[in-house]
């Protein structure tokens, strides 16, 4: 049986569960979250925990277990505290401001690059002397805000020479060195 799919979700106070047509439901603090899930999986709400079970032991429900588990636990922790993420740029001359949802990024390139987050992210952008500038997202969807930090981050990437790029907080990027020169 899935180790991670057996394991009762406990609902903290202020969150409330609804299962109807295979659509699990999460209304909380934070916000309102819905997840269509496979039909051959069962989620039951039994008291102040959500159960997930499967009706047997055939290789997709198996793997569909353990998935629908993590993601209906995602949307609990999203609703009752949230998730937030810190994205630094390095790199002299890398800029990033705010005007609400919408991000403008110089990162050495001719043009500024724009984009617009979703509704559903709180954005908010520091830029302090004598440090790097950061962007910290905020939002109750783990999903939503991973693929904007992804977003973000593929505009330019941490090189592996210098280090520079938009990496996230606490990110370790491996170095090489580089050419030695005059060495024979």
């Amino acid at each position: 049986m899935s180790r991670i799919g057996k394991l009762p979700i406990s609902l903290p106070k202020g969150v409330t569960v609804t299962v109807k047509d295979n659509v699990v439901a999460v209304k909380g603090p934070k916000g309102e979250l819905s997840q269509e899930i496979n039909p051959n999986i069962n989620v039951s709400v039994e008291e102040a925990a959500i159960v997930v079970t499967r009706p047997n032991d055939e290789k997709e429900n198996r793997a569909m277990h353990g998935l629908y588990r993590a993601l209906i636990h995602n949307m609990v922790v999203g609703v009752s505290v949230g998730y937030q993420k810190k994205l630094e740029l390095v790199g002299v001359g890398y800029r990033v401001s705010n005007n609400g949802n919408l991000l403008e990024f110089a990162l050495g390139y001719t043009h500024n690059i724009h984009m617009m987050l979703p509704p559903e992210i709180k954005v908010e952008t520091k830029s302090e002397r004598n440090q790097n500038p950061l962007v910290i997202l905020e939002s109750c969807d783990k999903q939503l805000i991973g693929q904007v930090c992804a977003k973000i981050r593929s505009f330019r990437k941490p090189e592996p020479y210098k280090g520079k790029g938009i990496k996230f907080v606490g990110e370790v990027i491996r170095r090489k060195a580089g050419k030695s020169a005059g060495a024979k």
